[in-house]
């Protein structure tokens, strides 16, 4: 008898989730029913309610893929009603033999992903890990923690990529790996055009890979500057921005805030890499928690138009803000 499978994307952001995608293509090869559904907030809160409508009996297995700890309390309470749930977005409440038990088998994990799993929403795009690891051991990043402190090849780009015109890579830090050259030789082989959503090491990159870099089709180029102690990263990023070539809206920099940075070194970060060719992304570790002027600053930087038009951070007011010192200033007079 078939089994019945529910898959369960608990984050539901613009990102299609690339576990549950192999998930699927397996079931379906075991020719099992496979059901699928991105939460809703009313899901959530129903669930957090500790009445979710899916645990009925109706479904044989249920798998839940969670990558943002905003969602981990949904998350956990899934995992308590019989769901098998995975992702690092339960990391930092799940002991490690929990989390790590729950790595795909490799009959899974090297699966062409069911890209039609969600749709026609990301049909003409591919997904995947080439490599996995990293040598930095962050503190504030999970990687070494969850793939180990070197970075080692897992895949070639065929095995979850076949003619697809973009190429999303989820790498951790593919220039810190041994093989680098033979998997960007790959990339270029193929013709799509290539993001590298996670980021290029810009310490790593040189001569030779920037040769195989720029023979690609650019969709995005994504870098970061985490340290904002770290001054060598300026010449980094000077001999990337000369050897490149490329527009200033193909080259973004996550700028890592409230982590061990002040709001005047965040925004010499910033206003330095938007003089100097880079389109600067704020990243606010533990959002929920950061001021409010690390959030202000994040819209401010990450809405273009407003980042673009409004010189310095001190005279950007988010519209509402605006609007309640209209009103208090009508209010006065």
């Amino acid at each position: 008898m078939n089994e019945r499978v529910l898959l369960i994307d608990v984050d539901s952001h613009n990102f299609p989730n690339l576990v549950l995608m192999k998930l699927s293509a397996y079931h379906k090869a075991e020719e099992n029913d496979v059901s699928f559904i991105k939460l809703t907030p009313e899901d959530k809160k129903l669930i957090l309610s500790g009445q979710p409508m899916w645990f009925d009996g109706e479904y044989d297995r249920i798998y839940a893929a969670c990558v943002f700890t905003e969602n981990e309390k949904v998350s956990l309470n899934l995992k308590n009603m019989g769901a098998c749930v995975g992702g690092t977005g339960i990391l930092n409440s799940a002991p490690d033999e929990y989390y790590f038990k729950y790595y795909l088998p490799e009959e899974i994990e090297h699966i062409y992903p069911d890209y039609e799993l969600y749709g026609d929403e990301f049909k003409d795009t591919a997904y995947g890990f080439l490599t996995r690891g990293c040598p930095r051991e962050c503190p504030f990043c999970i990687v070494s923690r969850k793939e180990g402190n070197r970075a080692y090849k897992v895949a070639d780009l065929w095995e979850f990529y076949e003619d697809q015109n973009v190429i999303k890579l989820l790498d951790p830090n593919i220039l810190a790996c041994k093989d680098h050259m033979e998997l960007l030789q790959q990339l270029v082989d193929s013709g799509a055009w290539v993001d590298f959503t996670q980021g290029l090491d810009a310490r790593l990159v040189n001569f030779s890979n920037l040769k195989l870099i720029t023979k690609m089709k650019i969709k995005m180029l994504h870098f970061a500057w985490d340290n904002p102690r770290n001054r060598k990263m300026k010449d980094y990023f000077y001999f990337i921005r000369e050897h490149l070539g490329l527009r200033q809206e193909k080259m973004k920099v996550y700028v890592l805030t409230n982590f061990w940075s002040t709001l005047d070194e965040d925004l010499e970060r910033v206003y330095w890499l938007r003089d100097n060719g880079f389109d600067p992304y704020v990243m606010i570790y533990d959002k929920e928690h950061a001021p409010k002027e690390i959030r202000k600053l994040q819209r401010y930087v990450n809405c273009k138009w407003i980042f673009h038009s409004i010189d310095k951070f001190e005279d950007y007011v988010p519209i509402k803000w605006k609007r309640h010192l209209e009103n208090s200033n009508t209010t006065n007079a």
